[in-house]
């Protein structure tokens, strides 16, 4: 089985993994947002930033050119890098889903270090960021099943999530989870890479509804559909989680499965026509109103080469 993966990933012929084309994309000035207004903006991949009840939140940023230890591989899409670390204002919270290249990007993170107030992930992950020389007293570490009381109003729960971790040849020493963040106003899953389980039906019994689910939907195969979830149990997933919105994430700036670049949205918006969850497909940069239940979003990745 593991050679037959292998087989395919690497010697079967692909085709459009990657745009010709540059992938479309806005930039908002996250240093001058209206300091009242619920927003998250994406980066691309599983990347993105959120102010919420006047908090600043970072999830797994990657703002270099590439999510590999080796710079000239798994390089970014043509047009999907329009912020830099020098954009990025000052992070109230970020969170660590896990440790795998394309989510803990050491470039970024040490570039960040100065604007990070509190990091939150997985045990074992704070191993790495000890070693990029972050101050311990900013680093919450915990297994599934905890509650962090962040601030006033601000509570996380960590979650399981049915994946791996590693950053080399070594496999799971660290702890790969998902969040469930409530704030003041508004209870988010901040879902980190995982395949399908009853997880996700347990987190929703306990914790749901969820006003927003962010979800990896992308990066997938059928050989490794149980710890990457296939389009149509994404929309399971956000079921199972009682979540009244969807955002899906981890698609449209590297390539890191066999299937087309802009297979992920499309096939996860095909699916939910008769589904109607409601989804949010932002471009890169474009502002999500958190509190906006009529958004509208343009099926961007349409008639790009």
């Amino acid at each position: 089985m593991y050679y037959n993966v292998l087989k395919e990933f690497f010697f079967e012929k692909k085709t459009e993994l990657k745009p010709v084309s540059n992938i479309p994309a806005l930039k908002t000035n996250l240093k001058k947002l209206d300091a009242k207004k619920d927003v998250l903006i994406w980066f691309g991949h599983s990347s993105y930033f959120m102010q919420v009840d006047g908090k600043t939140i970072l999830v797994d940023p990657v703002l270099s050119n590439s999510a590999s230890p080796i710079s000239f591989t798994t390089k970014a899409f043509n047009g999907t890098n329009v912020y830099s670390e020098n954009d990025i204002p000052e992070i109230d919270y970020l969170f660590i889903t896990h440790d795998h290249w394309d989510h803990l990007n050491y470039e970024t993170l040490k570039k960040l270090k100065p604007k990070i107030k509190k990091i939150i992930c997985g045990l074992g992950t704070g191993q790495h960021l000890e070693r990029w020389g972050f101050d311990l007293n900013k680093i919450i570490e915990k297994d599934w099943g905890q509650t962090i009381l962040l601030d006033k109003g601000f509570i996380v729960n960590t979650v399981p999530a049915r994946h791996f971790s590693g950053r080399g040849f070594k496999r799971n020493k660290a702890l790969w989870l998902s969040f469930v963040l409530q704030t003041p106003s508004l209870k988010i899953f901040i879902g980190g890479d995982s395949g399908y389980d009853v997880h996700f039906e347990d987190i929703g019994n306990k914790f749901g509804p969820f006003d927003w689910a962010i979800l990896e939907n992308g990066q997938y195969d059928k050989s490794w559909k149980y710890i990457h979830m296939m389009p149509d149990v994404v929309l399971l997933a956000t079921q199972k989680l009682k979540a009244k919105q969807l955002i899906p994430v981890h698609s449209a700036k590297f390539a890191l499965a066999n299937h087309t670049w802009f297979a992920p949205l499309h096939t996860i918006t095909a699916l939910n026509i008769n589904k109607k969850i409601r989804i949010a497909t932002p471009k890169i940069g474009e502002e999500v109103d958190l509190k906006k239940s009529d958004q509208n979003f343009t099926e961007w990745w349409v008639g790009i080469k």
